[in-house]
Order: structure tokens, then sequence, then C-alpha cells
């Protein structure tokens, strides 16, 4: 079972329930309508002329229903008598490099058929000015030399530093138009700085006139669209720290305090920047950035790396435990690159990695002093879909405490296939 011979039989795990999470499941009916309205509370309108050459913003991240938010905005633009295009802003993912990054946007779904007009991406940028304390602000050169760019991106707090603004509008911005050079210039300044640093670089793009307006996407625990905000341009950085809270309040979370063993199924860019959700997982592991500390995971285990996320493993160390399988998948020149922009070397840092399943979790168990009857063992899917879960009987009580939560099913026994990787539940 384990060629190492580090981990041994009997391995006994004790038997997990199914549990389900009742969050709010607020959400768009009609995402067309949606972002129509958005557009005209953005009053993009009001900056637009005939003829003028109009960038769209678009990503990296697994943003739900975004080839079809994209499509219905390029729709609306038109109507505008504009003629649009989308553009990648997505930092140094896809290797940092127009080739890489049009694949990645491929991967996603958005491509000039599905979004209704062309998709460009592009290895430059443009220099556009500097904040007073010095940061460079630097715009990739084919949406700067556009007549107006909008920004459109899910808002939602980061993985890797806190602040007023994190994951959205103003760092797709700072660092997703500024592609590899600005997420390298960003990163560097350190989680720290991050903070503070971010929302005076977007003022840059602001001033500079180029920002029509934007788009600001709420999704809901459940991973699916909840809001469609329109932001002015002179409200941008007074509008996103407001609905940052709303995403906060809405987010997902493990409905538990304490867990010995965290078995995740599968990681990836697909479902968070760091292939883990750090707020998930209640661990950063970055020296100037304390712990959440709830939930109190004493040992992850990844089983495998999404396709989606084209071997970049960013956010690997975050576990304690790794198949061999993620060791194969993982592409040393997608990840580096990804740790390098961020400055997080660690978080390439390839953790123990085992032959199958059955030996990775062994090890995790073994680790903490062995099989034990009252082992607090979780297993969830990936970090971003976590409404349904497996728990041991031991978390049942703290289970019991939430209202949101209702047991499915069990007990059921965690078995192990004849290749001694885990089977269905």
């Amino acid at each position: 079972m384990d060629p190492l011979g580090l981990v041994k039989a009997p391995l006994v795990l004790p038997q997990v329930y199914e549990i389900e999470q009742r969050f709010d499941d607020t959400r768009v009916t009609d995402p067309r309508q949606a972002v129509r309205c958005a557009a005209e509370e953005a009053r993009i309108a009001a900056c637009l002329a005939p003829g003028m050459k109009v960038a769209v913003t678009a990503g990296s991240r697994g943003v739900r229903n975004i080839v079809a938010l994209l499509s219905y905005l390029v729709e609306w633009l038109y109507e505008q008598q504009v003629e649009p295009f989308v553009v990648g802003a997505m930092g140094s993912h896809g290797g940092g490099e127009a080739k890489g990054q049009k694949e990645l946007l491929r991967s996603l779904g958005i491509t000039e058929q599905s979004v209704g007009c062309p998709v460009h991406t592009s290895d430059e940028v443009t220099l556009i000015g500097m904040t007073p304390q010095g940061h460079k602000v630097y715009c990739d050169t084919l949406a700067f030399e556009s007549d107006g760019i909008i920004v459109m991106n899910r808002v939602k707090p980061h993985t890797s530093f806190r602040g007023r603004i994190e994951s959205g509008i103003c760092k797709m911005m700072a660092v997703g138009l500024g592609k590899a050079a600005g997420a390298t210039y960003v990163h560097r300044l350190g989680p720290a700085m991050m903070a503070e640093a971010i929302p005076a670089m977007s003022r840059v793009f602001i001033e500079s006139g180029k920002i029509l307006g934007a788009l600001g996407i709420l999704e809901n625990a459940f991973d699916e669209t909840a809001e469609i905000s329109g932001i002015r341009v002179e409200q941008i950085l007074e509008k996103e720290p407001l609905l940052l809270e709303k995403a906060r309040a809405m987010m997902a979370s493990l409905p538990v305090d304490e867990i010995d063993v965290l078995v995740v199924r599968q990681m990836g860019k697909n479902y968070s920047g760091t292939g883990m959700d750090t707020n998930i997982l209640g661990r950063f592991r970055l020296s100037d950035l304390a712990d959440p500390g709830i939930p109190d995971v004493k040992r992850v285990v990844a089983l495998d790396l999404s396709p989606e996320s084209h071997g970049n493993a960013t956010g690997v160390s975050l576990a304690d435990v790794i198949t061999t399988r993620i060791a194969s998948a993982y592409d040393r020149k997608a990840t580096y690159l990804n740790s390098l922009t961020s400055t997080l070397l660690h978080r390439a840092a390839i953790p123990p990695a085992m032959d199958n399943d059955w030996a990775a979790v062994g090890l995790a168990v073994l680790s903490l002093g062995g099989s034990t009857p009252d082992l607090k063992l979780a297993i969830i899917d990936n970090t971003l879909h976590i409404e349904r879960l497996f728990v041991s009987e031991s978390l049942l009580p703290d289970v019991a405490r939430r209202a949101h939560v209702k047991v499915l099913r069990g007990p059921m026994q965690v078995e192990f296939g004849r290749d001694h990787n885990l089977l269905p539940l």
C-alpha cells in the first residue's frame, strides 16, 4: 500500500457523515438584465462615442458565468455603437506570456466566438504613472491604447493580505492589467504594503482617464452570481470596500472550529489563486500575517491538482501531505513564475508526496500520533465548493451548534480502491 513502508496496515479511519450547509443562496435570476443595469448604473454610456475601441477586462479566476457576463456586456457595448474587445488582465498567470494567457482564457471558455468580440492578450505594458509613494503603475499596452477600459471582476476576500480593498476591481487594475511587470512589482511590496499600494495605484489608473467604469461581481457561498454592481469611475475607491464586506458576509466556511485531518480531494487555480483558499483552511503561512485561527486545522492532505490549473501548483505548500499525482502534474515554470511574482517562494514548496491516497492520509494521521476513534476527520471536494462535505462522528457536536447545517446520511466507512485511492462516498 505504501511503497516507502512508512504507513503500515491497519489504518483505521473513523466513519463519516455527509453534511450539508445551507448558505444564503441569493442569486441573480436574469444575468443579462443585471449586466445591462450595472452598465447603466456605472454611467458608462455617457463616456462613449460611436466608433470608440473599448477594452473589457477578463481575469484568470474561475468566476461563475464569466463567459455569459462578458458576452452580455459586449452585446450592450455594440448597441452603443462602439467596438469592444476583451483583454487578458491576469498579471503573471498563464506563464506571464501572451500565448499562455490566451490559452488560459480559452480554457475558461473565453473565446471570440463565445463572447462575441475579439479577445486579445499581450506581453507589452506601458508605464502610466507613479503614486505619491513612488510606486510604478503599469497597464497592458493594448488596453491603454484603446479609447477606454471597463473593469469587470469578482470582488472577494484575498488569500494573502487584508485591507479595505482586497481582490476585485482595484487589484485587477494594479495587478491584472499590469501583467507580469505590474504583478511582480506589487507583490514584491509584501502583503502588508499591498493593502495600501493597490488603492493608490488604482487612483493613478482612474486619474489617467482611461477607466470608463466598473462592474463588480459578487458570488454567494454556492459559487453562483449573487449580485452585479455597476460602479461609476469616481466611486470605485469608496464603493469597492462596501462590496468586499458584502462578499465576506456571503463567503462559505467550514462548519467546525477544529480539525485533525482535512482531506482536500482537488486543489487548483480554478478554485483559488493559492490553489486552496487560505480563508477556508484557516492558514496563510505568512511571516507577516497572522493566521485566522478558526478553523484550526492540524493537517491538510491534498490528493489531486485540477486539469484547469495547467500544472500551476502554487499554494501546494499549504498542504502538509500530497500525492505523487500532484507532484507529477507540477509544472515548475508556471508554479515558480507565479511564486516569484507573489514573492512567496515557499508557496511553491512541495510537501511530502505519497504514492496513493491511503498512504497520504495515513502519513498525516501517523504524524498526529496514529489512528484514534475520536480523530477529527473532514473530507471536501475542494475549498470552493464546501456546501457538502463529510465529517467524522467526533465533529458532529460542533456541527450540531450550527443552525445552517444538517446531517444528510451516515455513518459510512471511508474506503480505498484496489489502487489504494479514495473511493467516492
